[in-house]
């Protein structure tokens, strides 16, 4: 069994449907965060969970909110971060 538990994956679209695949193929649940842009991307549906993250008027700005990424990964319980 793998130390790591749970990964969020701090990325989008295919790059992270790739991490989460392989996440998966390794026992490792995931966990997709999302800006109100990306409520319909595919890599949403692919975790086992997901989370909106960002002010919906700056839609790309909650991928690069270290400190929201990083209160994430807290508040939901992951062991590791995928940038």
């Amino acid at each position: 069994m793998s130390p790591i538990q749970r990964v969020l994956v701090a990325n989008r679209g295919e790059i992270a449907v790739r991490v989460m695949r392989a996440a998966t193929e390794l026992g490792i649940g995931t966990v997709a965060m999302y800006t109100a842009a990306d409520r319909n991307a595919i890599h949403r549906v692919k975790a086992d969970e997901s989370y909106q993250v960002g002010d919906p008027n700056r839609p790309l700005a909650g991928y690069l909110d270290v400190e929201a990424i990083v209160e994430l990964a807290t508040r939901v319980g992951v062991d590791a971060i995928h940038p």
